[in-house]
């Protein structure tokens, strides 16, 4: 019986190794963390994330070949195949600060893969790292090996969230990266092999090292890319009274490009895109590609640049000043179906109020007030290290409060600001909100996903990014 173990029960780890157990019987599958409380709730009935789909297949495989356990090196000693899903967060200090990929978690992974193996072994990177890093753990393994042959593998991970379950059933790709070597293609077939019980054998792509890890960072690059895009054509379309949704409609119709990832919004978010991106520049400018690294650079410019355009666009249309001012922000999580927090727009859309001293009253169907708090007073990249090495419960920011219904959220409101496209904001009674909230009442869309027209006829001022502006804001700067 092949036995895996996957060092790691996050987003990626957790989900992953869920699907894997269910589609694969005769393998027995071990999720390992250090942290007792997240492996607790995996145990649970409340999984530490939201993810539609995840909890059947956990449920349906738990304690029978799916097991969470926080006796790490246990169950690394025992397993054949060793996926390694622990964070990468970006540098805060030292060489490459702000764009590097800090490989500490990484590196202590490989050295205790090492110490406690006592049997060959295949490790697989499944975490986004930078270009080499395979190489780098190749030489903690190999000098430390006592004997034992490990293999290393790259094997990215192409999941989005709030499609995840989805995507591990149904992948565009598997891509596995190994050695060229006669070894190194034994155990990319083992590899091969687990996924080949699921997923049709001409969708497993098998590559060198260096290609696997560079696919994952310049398919992230170029999703990222298409949103700045459209992102950057939005404002044009502001300007000019353009339309956005039609522009993107009809870029999309063109079979080359497509219609995916062409919705203006007010900005990407997510675990990778940023960080990917960032990584993607210092490996470039590494490798004496200056020209290369800025033009990435440019697509995180314009993600930054968006966010900041729509708190000034607030901020303007309401008389110049949101102090004081009530604003509801309906949504909160990066995108809807999933609690996912991590480099959320609307982090930085909150920040942008609370420094005009706005009041903020936040709702998010999936995202607990602890989070949130933790969100706003974080610094940046915090959120990349383990649970227990992030910073403890803040103490809470006495202008934003938490509510568990939109229409508490709005309730007395100047303005609302939707930063996340859940289905449940499309169908509100916006008749009641408007009733309740203050007068001029201002929406700020920036997902497009309710109906200017039909607000503007109930009364709302209405700005929807990259639509033809209300009269009431062409009279105002669109800068405060």
């Amino acid at each position: 019986m092949v036995k895996i173990c996957c060092l790691g029960a996050g987003y990626v780890g957790g989900p992953t190794m869920a699907v894997i157990a269910l589609k694969c019987p005769d393998i027995e599958v071990a999720v390992v963390d250090i942290s007792v409380s997240r492996i607790n709730a995996w145990n649970s009935d409340t999984l530490p994330i939201y993810e539609p789909g995840l909890e059947d297949v956990v449920k349906q495989c738990r304690g029978r070949n799916l097991f969470f356990s926080s006796d790490v090196e246990k169950h690394v000693a025992e397993a054949d195949i060793v996926f390694v899903s622990v964070n990468t967060p970006t540098k805060t200090q030292g060489l490459g600060a702000g764009k590097a990929a800090d490989l500490t978690y990484w590196e202590s992974a490989a050295r205790m893969i090492a110490d406690v193996s006592k049997s060959d072994k295949i490790v697989v990177e499944k975490s986004t790292v930078p270009v080499k890093t395979a190489e780098a753990i190749e030489k903690i393994l190999m000098h430390n090996s006592k004997g034992i042959n490990f293999q290393i593998l790259s094997n990215p991970e192409f999941l989005a969230e709030g499609t995840a379950i989805e995507d591990l059933f149904k992948p565009d790709r598997v891509l596995i990266g190994g050695r060229e070597t006669p070894e190194g293609a034994k155990a990319i077939q083992a590899l091969k092999d687990v996924y080949a019980h699921w997923v049709p054998v001409d969708r497993i792509i098998c590559t060198n090292l260096w290609s696997a890890e560079l696919s994952k960072l310049a398919a992230n690059a170029f999703l990222a890319q298409r949103i700045s895009s459209v992102n950057a054509m939005s404002a044009l379309c502001e300007a000019t009274g353009a339309d956005v949704s039609q522009v993107s409609h009809a870029v999309g119709k063109d079979t080359r490009i497509g219609a995916k990832f062409l919705n203006a919004s007010v900005g990407f978010g997510g675990s990778c895109f940023q960080k990917d991106i960032l990584n993607l520049i210092y490996i470039c400018e590494c490798n004496g590609l200056p020209e290369v690294a800025n033009y990435w650079k440019q697509v995180i410019k314009v993600n930054d640049y968006q966010k900041s355009r729509f708190v000034n666009r607030v901020v303007s249309s309401m008389f110049n000043t949101v102090s004081g001012k009530k604003i509801a922000v309906l949504g909160f999580a990066f995108k809807k179906d999933t609690g996912d927090t991590r480099e959320t727009p609307a982090i930085d859309v909150c920040k942008g109020l609370l420094g005009d001293k706005a009041v903020l009253n936040i709702y998010d169907p999936q995202v607990t007030e602890d989070q949130i708090q933790r969100d706003l007073s974080m610094k940046k990249f915090d959120w990349d290290h383990p649970i227990h090495l992030q910073p403890m419960s803040p103490t809470a920011i006495k202008q934003v409060k938490v509510v568990w219904d939109a229409y508490e959220a709005t309730k007395d409101a100047h303005g609302i600001c939707i930063l996340t496209e859940w289905d449940e904001f499309k169908t509100l009674d916006y008749q009641k909100i408007y009733n309740n909230m203050q007068k001029p009442a201002f929406i700020f869309d920036g997902r497009n996903i309710i109906n200017p027209e039909k607000l503007r006829e109930i009364g709302f001022i209405v700005y929807s990014i990259g639509k033809p502006l209300d009269a009431w804001l062409k009279d105002m700067p669109a800068v405060a």
